[in-house]
């Protein structure tokens, strides 16, 4: 405390260069040297902040000091010599004051950045703090911060300060609209602060604005601010000071007032996030809860309710939840399930006293309408007023207020609703009524679940009598369907699949077909493999194989056999095909295309290798040969050996066909004569046919 000596000490000789202070400028300054606010000062002298200045910088001025610190010390020991020129005094003194205010809003502001950086979502903290330094800093004596739910409709989120009259009327408001002559209400449609100097003076019609009357009423204000508090461009509501004087908030303290808003809108936004996160987690664990209740029960829906109402209740924070059933055309209302304890609402229901008449009861609407109903407030409603017995019994007798009519819609029709109610106005969230529509879907679902159940009991007896009936040709599916899979594991597909599509093996028994036959080989792999790395000897004829095995599958083969870096190819057994030497020849032609390509990749790595291929038209014996374990579907026969023997003979590049295949294919194709050729295991010299090079 620094000790306050009066003006007759202060004009010792020892500095009767200093002018006296009068009794209220010492107590100004010793108040303010002591640590005490512009606001704290005027409060306890009765004076207001603005005269508070006017003293201090007529102390500073005075004592020729520069500081809060010279300014102590001066009072402390006023013989002590100032080093300030007279003529200099006002505005150094001016100066002084202004930095001892900047620092001071520096240090509100760094608090209240830290409480919301510290704050872990605990937005009370956070609110009560802004709240705080915003009046200190402001210089007005309360504040009120009031929360926006769209529609321009407030609710007070928190205040400071404020006379026990006014905070009353705020409460019993609830949710309310400010009307658009409020600075409130000015300052949310304009998005920007709203001054006014004197509300008194103001000419606005009291009974179209009660926010107004009650200001000025219960609060007792006279000058106020109103700051409009933004996330996004989106309002989130509004930040109001007010002074019970007549002193009018300059530009600088709306400046003040508007960066408390925004930490404040901060704050607010932060701790939302934290909410919706949590209200999300707390909805996929209602809603695992329910689906598994759901999952778990066959022939009760009780769980599935139960869980429903629980959570129902929880996340919408309401003492009492019930599941009501009626349709249209019934002539009462049954509740099923509830939770929350409320013996007066179970036996209301229980004597049949609500009726299920939508001009008398609201779930009865939302049962008929097929669409939730809500209630702000019960008692503000034509069948409150009318004397409707059940809604007035419901408002006066058992005191409820905002209610939630969520109704069960199935196949188009309405079986019953959900009922939320709390005590007090205070409407539910869009999220909230979102909400319990899905779990009045589920509830659904659960009912169904149950009614299909009961009805499938109905049928298991016939279903087990009938089952025993089907059982042995069952097992003979099963017994078919193994049979078909042993099939498919050693047969080559095509010739699997066309097993069993005929759904006989018949055809897997020797038997004659005209076939056009494929051979094709690599021309110089047998040297690649004796100078190659085993590696690259993989490589190529992994590369080979794939490439070819996608031209086969794609001109619609029977059946491929692959030795080495031979390979087999049939056409018209087991598939059929009008055109078998055609069909051979056109692989034939799209096999060379590729394997050019191939082959001059290879020839750029050091490989010289080449490709030919035999096509040859005739009679085979086709069918299974083989043992348990490993079956191969091919053929044997002349028109085989002849298509193989003329892969040998072809030179890189060339396609010879046999003199049937040839003849069958002269018309569709440009082929010429290479003459006769003996060929190995041929009794005598054939007539070759070779096709044109660029021929397609």
């Amino acid at each position: 405390m620094v000790h306050l000596y009066l003006p007759e000490v202060i004009m010792s000789d020892a500095a009767s260069s200093v002018e006296p202070l009068s009794k209220r400028e010492a107590e100004v300054a010793a108040a303010y040297a002591d640590g005490a606010s512009y606001k704290v000062i005027a409060r306890d002298l009765g004076i207001s902040p603005t005269t508070v200045r006017s003293h201090l910088r007529t102390v500073y001025g005075k004592l020729n000091v520069t500081s809060k610190i010279a300014l102590a010390q001066a009072l402390a020991d006023p013989h002590a010599p100032s080093d300030v020129a007279s003529d200099t005094s006002g505005l150094l003194a001016d100066l002084a004051l202004e930095l001892d205010e900047a620092m001071r809003r520096e240090r509100a502001m760094t608090r209240v950045l830290r409480i919301v950086n510290e704050s872990s979502g605990n937005l009370d903290d956070v609110i009560d703090e802004v709240l705080e330094q915003a009046l200190e800093i402001c210089e007005a004596e309360f504040g009120i911060l009031m929360e926006h739910h769209g529609d321009f409709t407030f609710t007070e989120m928190r205040s400071s300060n404020i006379s026990v009259p006014f905070s009353d009327w705020l409460s019993a408001q609830g949710a309310f609209n400010p009307g658009a002559d409020t600075a409130v209400g000015r300052a949310a449609r304009t998005l920007k602060p709203v001054s006014i100097a004197d509300v008194s003076a103001e000419d606005v019609a009291y009974d179209d604005n009660p926010l107004r009357f009650a200001t000025v009423t219960y609060g007792r204000a006279r000058s106020l601010a109103a700051i409009p508090m933004t996330a996004g461009g989106r309002l989130i509501g509004v930040f109001s000071v007010y002074r019970t004087r007549v002193h009018p908030f300059n530009d600088r303290s709306l400046e003040l007032a508007q960066a408390f808003a925004d930490q404040a809108a901060i704050a607010i936004k932060n701790s939302q996030h934290i909410k919706d996160m949590e209200a999300r987690l707390d909805r996929a664990a209602a809603t695992h809860e329910i689906l598994e209740a759901i999952s778990n029960t066959s022939d009760d829906e009780t769980p599935v309710f139960d869980a429903i109402l629980g959570n129902a209740r929880k996340l919408c924070d309401a003492p009492f939840a019930a599941l009501i059933l009626a349709r249209p055309g019934d002539e009462i209302q049954a509740m099923i399930a509830h939770h929350g304890a409320l013996k007066s609402t179970e036996d209301y229901y229980a004597e049949g006293r609500v009726p299920m008449d939508p001009d008398k009861s609201f779930a009865a609407r939302a049962i008929t309408e097929k669409r939730p109903v809500h209630l702000h407030n019960m008692m503000d409603t034509d069948q409150y007023r009318a004397g409707v017995p059940n809604v007035v019994e419901l408002c006066d007798v058992q005191g409820i207020r905002t209610n939630l009519f969520v109704p069960l819609v199935r196949d188009g029709e309405g079986i019953g609703c959900f009922v939320i109610f709390r005590h007090e106005v205070r409407p539910y969230s869009d999220e909230q009524i979102a909400l319990v529509e899905t779990f009045a879907t589920q509830a659904v679902i659960a009912l169904e679940n149950v009614r299909q159940f009961r009805a499938l009991q109905a049928r298991t007896r016939e279903v087990q009598e009938l089952n025993a009936s089907l059982e042995a040709k069952v097992d003979e599916q099963i017994v078919e369907i193994e049979r078909m899979g042993r099939l498919k594991r050693f047969l080559p597909p095509a010739v699997a699949d066309r097993v069993v599509s005929s759904g006989s093996e018949t055809m897997l028994q020797s038997h004659r077909a005209l076939l056009g036959v494929l051979f094709c080989d690599i021309q110089g792999f047998t040297a690649f493999c004796e100078t190659a790395e085993p590696e690259e000897t993989i490589e190529v004829l992994q590369t080979y194989h794939e490439e070819m095995g996608k031209l086969i599958n794609l001109h619609g083969a029977g059946v491929d056999l692959r030795m080495g870096n031979g390979i087999m190819v049939l056409f018209n057994d087991p598939i059929p095909c009008d055109d078998p030497a055609g069909d051979a020849v056109r692989l034939a032609i799209a096999m060379r295309a590729r394997m050019g390509e191939l082959c001059a990749g290879w020839k750029r790595l050091g490989h010289r290798l080449g490709f030919g291929v035999g096509v040859s038209l005739g009679y085979a014996t086709v069918g299974l040969v083989g043992s348990e374990g490993r079956f191969d579907y091919t053929a044997s026969g002349t028109a085989i050996n002849l298509a193989s023997r003329l892969c040998d003979a072809a030179d890189d590049g060339e396609i010879l066909l046999s003199t049937r295949a040839g003849i069958a294919v002269e018309d569709d194709f440009d082929i010429e004569s290479r003459g006769e050729l003996n060929l190995t295991g041929m009794r005598e010299p054939i007539e070759v046919f070779r096709l044109v090079h660029d021929a397609v």
